[in-house]
């Protein structure tokens, strides 16, 4: 061999080297970003209602605030998803929505009234949902050439719930009620930080297909389906979202162990991200689809009739791996495959907005209005199964031949 043929072949392998240190490099801080974004969810979406039952408000207030920030959801995701289809720059409008929730949230330590408050948190969660559908998009993007599953860049998103709801829970029964939003802004100033350096796969130019309503494609049977049946889940996630750590506060369970029991469900959601490719591969996805959110009804039921029962809410707990970790790992599986490259984010944002946004809203909103203060908990957590049981029985529209095969015409 030559001596340019040699050092041709040692620039070639180390170009390979480079390459594959900057992947792992670039996934590494995917995996940082996943932990920092759904960590600070482990500190609001679990505590939030004690802070907000620390300044005063009743249940039903709790409730109704709970809805108008979620309505945020409804006209975020969507904005900010056209955006980045159109331009091209997920990861610029990914930076630019961490930014302004870090700044909007801040404002929570100087409000005190309803609206005030509300007025802080629906700006946050409205500049929030610039960030989740991008980071999808990127991470599917960035895993593609690789042998690495979106599954296990995302299970580190679990991780950071676990952690973050354990050490929040502990601090809850040493310090004040306004620790969770202390916490948060920590931590959304992190996320901030990772986001800037998080580098997108190179994508060639915006397809000329994306001209058009990402409503052509939502509307066909299998999409339109899938959405409802998300929808209903979420509906049926307002009451534990909104009351769970007061419930079991009323059941006088301490704030560390209300904790652990919010990690317990998440660290199963670990657990299933590590399959959830084979089970997909294996099952489908009507029919994960179908189990997951039938046996989220049976959860809810049983965590409205034995709720004094430890073990009963252990086991209740770990179903959360198919009530949010399956399904949400199905979910953006089904969108990746069924829409044109070109309206990922899209497809992402109207699957966020609808069934987070409005179907999240409506089910935080009933929840608030049967609670009262925790008399009703027994009817808003059978109100949450028949939620769920809707939803289960609403994939029987559509086959599963239908939603297996399905791609946009």
């Amino acid at each position: 061999m030559s001596h340019n043929g040699l050092k041709n072949t040692e620039s070639a392998g180390a170009n390979t080297v480079n390459s594959a240190a900057s992947s792992k490099t670039a996934l590494f801080i995917l995996a940082i970003t996943y932990w920092l974004y759904f960590g600070q969810l482990g500190v609001l979406v679990p505590y939030l209602g004690i802070f907000l039952d620390g300044r005063g408000f009743s249940s039903a207030e709790i409730g109704e605030l709970f809805a108008v920030i979620t309505l945020a959801r409804i006209l975020g995701p969507g904005l900010w998803a056209g955006v980045a289809d159109k331009t091209g720059n997920a990861i610029g409008v990914m930076r630019l929505g961490c930014f302004l929730t870090v700044l909007t949230f801040s404002s929570v330590l100087y409000f005190t009234s309803f609206w005030g408050l509300t007025l802080a948190f629906g700006l946050m969660m409205m500049f929030w949902t610039a960030v989740l559908p991008q980071l999808e998009v990127i991470t599917m993007n960035s895993v593609a050439n690789t042998n690495t599953t979106y599954g296990q860049i995302r299970l580190w998103g679990s991780v950071g719930f676990i952690c973050l709801t354990v050490g929040v829970g502990k601090a809850l029964d040493i310090f004040s009620t306004d620790t969770p939003v202390h916490a948060s802004i920590f931590v959304l100033a992190l996320l901030f930080i990772s986001t800037l350096f998080i580098r997108a796969p190179k994508e060639s130019a915006p397809e000329s297909s994306a001209v058009g309503s990402i409503w052509k494609f939502a509307k066909q049977k299998p999409f339109a389906v899938f959405i409802f049946a998300s929808a209903c889940l979420q509906i049926s996630f307002g009451a534990y979202y909104g009351f769970f750590a007061l419930y079991m506060r009323d059941l006088e369970y301490s704030g560390q162990e209300t904790g652990i029991f919010i990690a317990l469900g998440v660290l199963a959601e670990v657990g299933i991200f590590l399959i959830a490719r084979r089970l997909i591969s294996q099952f489908g996805v009507w029919s994960l689809l179908f189990v997951s959110i039938a046996l989220t009804g049976l959860r809810w039921y049983v965590m409205a009739a034995f709720a004094d029962f430890f073990m009963v809410i252990v086991l209740s707990q770990l179903i959360h791996a198919l009530s949010f970790g399956l399904t949400h790992a199905v979910s953006v599986h089904f969108i990746h495959q069924f829409l044109p490259k070109a309206y990922h984010s899209r497809g992402q944002a109207v699957y966020i907005s609808v069934a987070f946004g409005l179907g999240g809203a409506f089910g935080n909103y009933m929840a608030g209005q049967q609670w009262q203060q925790g008399t009703n908990a027994y009817e808003t957590f059978v109100t949450a199964a028949v939620f769920a049981a809707i939803g289960a029985l609403s994939l029987l529209i559509c086959s599963r031949k239908e939603m297996e095969s399905a791609k946009a015409a």
